[in-house]
């Protein structure tokens, strides 16, 4: 993986994408820089890493750092702490959800494709 300046060896297009609900490494990008810069005084812009190495890091880094407070509004689903969220925290929540709506299981698809199936011989057929 590359980004501006040195490389992350051993990351591929579809490991880089995504790694968890809460994060994505390329729209998170700078949350991230700034996240290994406090909690570990590393500048990625100036390092090499193995992707493995960079995994790990980037899965302890602890809600002090930049990413971990966007990533704990992102997540939060009581409805007490919800009510405290500033305009701006819930817009950050209400947008992300919006744009990373979590993938429908099979099941759920399957169910989906059949209604649609039944409306279209409803209505064509």
């Amino acid at each position: 993986m590359r980004r501006s300046g040195k490389a992350v060896k051993g990351g591929s297009e579809t490991r880089r994408k995504k790694v968890n609900n809460w994060y994505d490494i390329e729209e998170d990008w700078e949350l991230i820089e700034a996240s290994f810069l406090t909690q570990y005084g590393i500048r990625l812009i100036e390092t090499e890493m193995d992707w493995k190495e960079f995994k790990i890091l980037l899965s302890a880094l602890l809600p002090e750092t930049p990413l971990g407070k966007i990533v704990e509004v992102r997540c939060e689903e009581d409805k007490d702490v919800l009510k405290h969220f500033t305009p701006e925290q819930h817009r950050i929540r209400n947008t992300w959800r919006e744009r990373h709506r979590l993938e429908m299981s099979e099941e759920d698809m399957e169910k989906a494709v059949a209604s649609l199936q039944e409306t279209f011989a409803r209505a064509f057929g």
